[in-house]
């Protein structure tokens, strides 16, 4: 969180002194346009960063140049994230045994910095790394199969939560991260992106704290809940009796989780176009 903290200050800085700079070239103007790529997720059920399970993203990209090194941009996004402890080398989280998918919605804006002179039209800076900060809120409301059928996990108040104490299914994130922009004609150009979130919550996948009291889930809840709450199983080399009991580790909230998009995107250019230069 603190190297977060100081990305986005170190671009706040960067973004100062561009405003300031009088020999930054003016090219004011709006671009959008769209993008596709692959959503993850890495948290509870994800600890080792495991990439071998993409899932779709896809969304709307807002940008408004204020200049050939700044930009304010806008997106509107969509992913599905999940993970399984099945694919950990971890044996405690093999031996846990839980699994989670849940779709995101996503709306962000971030202040974006260009490493050199952007000018739609130019013949020789038409391309630049750039990165970003800023921040997004997101929807998501994880699920798990159990039995052939798929159930809302939130609902479930799977670690204890009281009926109308369950945690939100919005919250927001810092978000940061950098890519590589090319014009593919005078209009026209694509993005090449990688954009992670910090979240502000540690439930994306539903898994956080500590197992419940069983009797108390059952009561409340029903045994579906139970189920969902602990599916434990014993592997060598994890003690099965200690699996699922009230109080013991579920999760790790001392660490919120985190969504990556990889995106691939295209966008037209709707502001004034300059003569083409050498």
């Amino acid at each position: 969180m603190k190297l977060i903290g100081n990305l986005i200050f170190g671009a706040g800085m960067v973004l100062c002194l561009f405003f300031t700079a009088p020999k930054a070239f003016a090219q004011r103007g709006w671009e959008l346009g769209g993008w596709l790529g692959t959503a993850y997720y890495f948290g509870d059920l994800n600890t080792s960063y495991y990439l071998g399970t993409p899932n779709l993203g896809g969304g709307l990209i807002g940008r408004f140049n204020f200049n050939s090194r700044v930009c304010l941009k806008m997106g509107a996004n969509y992913g599905v994230v999940s993970a399984s402890d099945a694919n950990s080398k971890n044996p405690f989280e093999r031996a846990r045994n839980l699994s989670f998918q849940s779709q995101i919605y996503d709306g962000s804006m971030q202040i974006e910095i260009n490493f050199l002179n952007y000018v739609h039209g130019s013949r020789s800076e038409f391309f630049t790394p750039y990165l970003f900060g800023g921040f997004s809120a997101f929807s998501y409301n994880p699920t798990a199969e159990l039995n052939g059928q798929r159930y809302f996990l939130r609902e479930m108040g799977t670690e204890g939560q009281f009926q109308g104490d369950e945690y939100y299914s919005i919250s927001g994130a810092f978000v940061y991260g950098g890519g590589l922009k090319f014009d593919i004609s005078r209009t026209w150009s694509i993005n090449l992106e990688a954009t992670a979130r910090a979240a502000f919550t540690d439930y994306i996948d539903d898994v956080s704290t500590v197992y419940p009291d069983k009797k108390d889930l059952l009561r409340t809840r029903g045994p579906v809940a139970v189920s969902l709450s602990d599916r434990s199983i014993p592997i060598d080399g994890v003690d099965g009796s200690q699996l699922g009991r009230k109080g013991t580790q579920r999760g790790n909230s001392n660490n919120r989780d985190n969504l990556v998009f990889l995106q691939i995107g295209i966008v037209r250019y709707f502001g004034n176009l300059n003569c083409p230069r050498p």
